[in-house]
Protein backbone atom coordinates (compact mmCIF):
# COMPACT_ATOMS: atom_id res chain seq x y z
CA UNK A 1 0.00 0.00 0.00
CA UNK A 2 1.47 3.34 -1.05
CA UNK A 3 0.70 7.04 -0.50
CA UNK A 4 -0.32 6.40 3.10
CA UNK A 5 -1.11 9.38 5.33
CA UNK A 6 -1.28 8.85 9.09
CA UNK A 7 -1.41 10.96 12.22
CA UNK A 8 -0.56 9.17 15.46
CA UNK A 9 1.37 9.09 18.71
CA UNK A 10 4.74 7.43 19.26
CA UNK A 11 4.14 5.02 22.15
CA UNK A 12 7.35 2.99 22.04
CA UNK A 13 10.90 3.73 20.91
CA UNK A 14 13.21 0.73 21.31
CA UNK A 15 16.97 0.70 21.06
CA UNK A 16 18.46 1.79 17.76
CA UNK A 17 20.40 -0.88 15.92
CA UNK A 18 23.10 -0.56 13.29
CA UNK A 19 22.84 -2.46 10.02
CA UNK A 20 25.03 -2.82 6.95
CA UNK A 21 23.25 -1.95 3.71
CA UNK A 22 23.74 -3.79 0.42
CA UNK A 23 26.05 -0.94 -0.61
CA UNK A 24 28.32 -1.72 2.34
CA UNK A 25 27.41 1.50 4.15
CA UNK A 26 26.32 1.48 7.80
CA UNK A 27 22.91 2.84 8.80
CA UNK A 28 20.87 3.16 11.99
CA UNK A 29 17.34 1.74 12.13
CA UNK A 30 14.61 1.54 14.80
CA UNK A 31 11.14 0.01 14.84
CA UNK A 32 8.94 2.36 16.84
CA UNK A 33 5.29 1.80 17.68
CA UNK A 34 2.79 4.34 16.32
CA UNK A 35 -0.74 4.41 17.69
CA UNK A 36 -3.97 6.17 16.72
CA UNK A 37 -7.67 5.64 17.44
CA UNK A 38 -7.78 2.63 15.06
CA UNK A 39 -4.87 0.69 16.55
CA UNK A 40 -1.08 0.47 16.42
CA UNK A 41 1.59 -0.36 13.85
CA UNK A 42 5.36 -0.69 13.75
CA UNK A 43 6.97 2.41 12.24
CA UNK A 44 10.42 1.85 10.77
CA UNK A 45 12.64 4.95 10.90
CA UNK A 46 16.20 5.40 9.63
CA UNK A 47 19.16 7.57 10.67
CA UNK A 48 18.17 11.22 11.32
CA UNK A 49 14.45 10.40 11.36
CA UNK A 50 15.03 8.43 14.58
CA UNK A 51 16.40 11.51 16.36
CA UNK A 52 13.37 13.61 15.35
CA UNK A 53 10.90 11.81 17.62
CA UNK A 54 10.47 10.75 21.24
CA UNK A 55 7.85 8.68 23.04
CA UNK A 56 4.70 10.78 23.45
CA UNK A 57 5.22 12.87 20.30
CA UNK A 58 2.36 13.25 17.82
CA UNK A 59 3.57 12.79 14.25
CA UNK A 60 2.18 13.11 10.75
CA UNK A 61 3.42 10.84 7.98
CA UNK A 62 2.64 11.80 4.40
CA UNK A 63 3.26 9.67 1.32
CA UNK A 64 4.44 6.71 3.39
CA UNK A 65 3.98 3.07 2.49
CA UNK A 66 3.00 -0.15 4.24
CA UNK A 67 4.67 -3.51 3.73
CA UNK A 68 5.06 -6.83 5.50
CA UNK A 69 8.41 -7.77 7.07
CA UNK A 70 8.89 -11.03 8.95
CA UNK A 71 5.12 -11.54 8.92
CA UNK A 72 4.38 -8.16 10.52
CA UNK A 73 2.72 -5.17 8.85
CA UNK A 74 4.99 -2.09 9.00
CA UNK A 75 4.67 1.57 8.11
CA UNK A 76 7.65 3.23 6.40
CA UNK A 77 8.31 6.87 5.60
CA UNK A 78 10.55 5.91 2.70
CA UNK A 79 12.53 8.05 0.32
CA UNK A 80 9.54 10.03 -0.99
CA UNK A 81 7.60 10.31 2.25
CA UNK A 82 7.60 12.99 4.91
CA UNK A 83 7.76 12.71 8.71
CA UNK A 84 6.65 15.73 10.70
CA UNK A 85 6.39 16.14 14.48
CA UNK A 86 3.14 18.03 15.08
CA UNK A 87 3.09 17.90 18.89
CA UNK A 88 5.71 17.28 21.56
CA UNK A 89 4.91 15.35 24.73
Amino acid sequence: MRRVQVVGKIVEKPEVREVTLRTGQKARVADLTLEDETGSIKLTLWDEQIDMVEVGDMVRIENGYVNSYKGEIRLNVGRFGKLEVIGKK
